[in-house]
């Protein structure tokens, strides 16, 4: 392995550390409370930070974090060197409007040099659009 090259557990060890900091920068959150709000267990999420880990993180328990703390699943398997496995293809050549606006959506949330405010604006913004009700013509 070159000098360049990061190691799944380096680089997901980079991931978990965004979102530990992302969750206490913006929810308040401790290591203990992002356990219990993800499932995944304290002693996991030090492994996970520690690059402390041989087989891969169990897949549920990535999903589950992510899930937890609104991060696309998809950057959390691009660190550990695994294909995306979303319902859809990441390239079509009939994706819409909406689906490349998304996919900018996706994107700048998972970009570490995106600072936290503007990623907690953009849940809140994203949050607010998902529940309010839908105003039909006519």
């Amino acid at each position: 392995m070159g000098s360049a090259e990061v190691s799944p557990q380096m680089a997901f060890a980079r991931f978990v550390r965004r979102a530990i900091d992302d969750a206490r920068d913006e929810r308040g959150w401790t290591v203990t409370d992002l356990a219990s709000h993800t499932g995944v267990g304290r002693s996991t999420v030090f492994r996970w930070l520690a690059g402390d880990w041989q087989d891969y993180p169990e897949l549920a328990k990535v999903r589950g974090f992510c899930a937890a703390l609104d991060l696309p699943v998809a950057a959390a398997f691009r660190a550990l060197g695994l294909p995306d496995a979303g319902p859809t293809p990441r390239r079509r050549h009939d994706d819409g409007p909406v689906e490349a606006d998304v996919r900018a959506i996706l994107d700048r949330l998972a970009d570490p040099t995106v600072p936290a405010e503007e990623k907690h604006h953009i849940r809140d913004l994203l949050r607010y659009l998902a529940r309010r009700p839908i105003r039909r013509a006519g």
